[in-house]
């Protein structure tokens, strides 16, 4: 299963005339992956129509129907940022073949499960859970590996023809589960879905991708990347104000893809066609969203557009609420659906512009864990609320909760990291070594020196309050600067890292806009400054007294 990869904005060339929308399909490697996964994602939107159609028939209860909801989304929120380490640490390509493989494994033995009549909601479920994880391990490698697939120029096109092709599947697959369970039984889908894996996996393997410019250094430790990426999303102010907008917008949006079986079934009295339809409908949404996106960008921004789409996801959830006609009903989807490109594209969109090559992978992944994280939690409050007070009223508060998002968020700036160059610098200099230092030494101590005539101290730190955010998101897990009381003007900047070998990986983290900092910093310094030292921890001799144990030390 791929990961939806909202559309972008047309891109420029060198010139300022647009680039061919199409442009991308001029690469055999684009062209051969995204037919593949564009029949393959037909497949995988059989199986999640079936699932939640197949829990509705066996246990028509809200809190049951809603949990397909939370089985699709909740390895989302728990197996993303794990596996977006591994996107960044490990050969892209081949993690995407294995874990492929082990999904479409997953699915054809419940599609033999179903097909025997041994079918129950929890085997549902946990099939449904299992196919989750299978998608959080691969949706940050899918996301990563476009630009190994076009130029970078090529680059915005790509996501968008992705985007197109996700919601070309969306509007395929839902349709074609309605017909396929009526004309062949509850278990085709599922059959289907995992024949639909083979092209994916057959792609893969024919691909051969152009080596990226290697590092010369190992391959991060597991632990230490989870960590290293959790650091930067923490310090990295334009994903923060994505993921709080993210937050307020999936909560409430989540309703009508937990609900929308009993949607079909209970208000508009239903079959399997009409939920099918009304799935395909949201796909035909997205594709039209997806279309205009650009027009509406431009015109809009991305702010005023994501709350525009806000306020048009709240129209539909009222709709829903309303609908007793399967025109009402499949009106209401198109709308959801073409709100819904709108408001995933321009979050995405601010994700993958706030964050360099180096973290992509998790930082997307931090992306998808909170995306995902709200859908599981959304789905659990909205199947029980309906439980309690009614399906209809229950899609009213949800669209209430939108409307209240929009003044909540407001101040939560989407796609700031546009006019940021996150390109590496690799300015800083190999640091001069006395002796032979092990890469897993540490922790290291660097201590920068500073010296700035008195007038200039305000300037002087206001930059390095921003520089303080630049070396925790490079792998810092500690930063200083203090103040010599002796001597007026002279300052020193500490910061610790976890080892040699990840402050040398600082050095090829780097950005450019970093540098334009560093840069602007020097006009404010003294001639010869700064001055950068290196400390690395050491061990006492054992039986040696620490300070702490040794009273006259203390007393000294």
């Amino acid at each position: 299963m791929t990961a939806p990869t909202p559309a972008a904005p047309p891109p420029l060339s060198p010139g300022g005339t647009p680039r061919g929308a199409f442009a991308p399909f001029r690469h055999r490697d684009f062209t051969v992956l995204w037919s593949a996964t564009v029949i393959s994602n037909v497949g995988v939107w059989m199986y999640n129509a079936a699932a939640g159609w197949l829990i509705a028939v066996l246990d028509p209860q809200p809190l049951t129907v809603s949990l397909v909801q939370v089985a699709t989304m909740l390895p989302m929120a728990l197996v993303a940022l794990p596996a977006g380490a591994l996107a960044d640490i490990v050969d892209r390509r081949r993690l995407l073949i294995v874990v492929q493989a082990a999904t479409m494994a997953a699915s054809a033995l419940l599609g033999l499960i179903v097909l025997a009549g041994l079918a129950t909601p929890a085997l549902v479920l946990a099939f449904t859970f299992a196919a989750g994880v299978g998608a959080a391990m691969v949706a940050p490698a899918w996301q990563a590996v476009v630009p190994q697939l076009v130029p970078k120029a090529d680059l915005p096109s790509a996501v968008a023809l992705n985007s197109v092709g996700i919601n070309i599947s969306r509007a395929l697959g839902p349709a074609l589960a309605g017909l396929a369970i009526a004309a062949l039984g509850l278990a085709a889908p599922f059959l289907i879905n995992a024949l639909g894996f083979v092209l994916v996996i057959g792609a893969l393997v024919w691909w051969r991708r152009k080596p990226a410019r290697a590092s010369q250094l190992p391959a991060e430790r597991f632990g230490n990347a989870v960590r290293t990426g959790l650091r930067h999303a923490r310090r990295n102010p334009h994903l923060r104000a994505t993921l709080a907008r993210s937050l307020g917008f999936f909560v409430c949006a989540s309703a009508y893809w937990a609900l929308l079986p009993l949607i079909a079934r209970d208000l508009v009295a239903g079959g399997p066609q009409l939920y099918g339809l009304m799935l395909g409908a949201i796909g035909v949404g997205a594709l039209l969203g997806a279309l205009a996106l650009p027009r509406l960008k431009a015109r809009l921004g991305a702010d005023r557009l994501v709350a525009a789409a806000t306020l048009a996801t709240a129209a539909a959830l009222v709709l829903f609420a309303l609908a007793r006609h399967p025109a009402v009903a499949l009106a209401a989807s198109v709308l959801a659906g073409a709100a819904w490109i709108q408001v995933l594209s321009s979050l995405n969109v601010s994700a993958q512009v706030a964050l360099p090559d180096w973290v992509r992978g998790r930082g997307l992944a931090v992306f998808v864990t909170v995306m995902s994280a709200a859908m599981t939690l959304g789905s659990l409050l909205w199947g029980k609320l309906a439980g309690l007070i009614g399906l209809s009223l229950a899609l009213v508060v949800a669209a209430a909760g939108l409307v209240a998002a929009i003044p909540l968020t407001r101040r939560a700036k989407l796609q700031t990291g546009l006019g940021v160059d996150l390109s590496p610098s690799m300015h800083w200099p190999q640091p001069v070594l006395s002796q032979e230092v092990a890469p897993d030494r540490g922790p290291v101590m660097v201590s920068v020196e500073y010296r700035i005539d008195p007038k200039d101290r305000e300037a002087f730190l206001e930059k390095l309050a921003v520089m303080e955010h630049e070396r925790r998101r490079d792998g810092a897990y500690a930063w200083g600067l203090f103040d010599d009381a002796a001597t007026e003007g002279r300052y020193v900047e500490t910061f610790m890292v976890e080892s040699w070998l990840e402050h040398l990986r600082q050095h090829e983290r780097i950005t450019r806009a970093a540098r334009a900092l560093q840069d602007e910093i020097r006009t404010l310094l003294r001639p010869g400054y700064p001055t950068v030292t290196h400390l690395i921890a050491t061990d006492l001799p054992r039986g040696t007294a620490r300070p702490e144990e040794d009273d006259g030390a203390a007393a000294a």
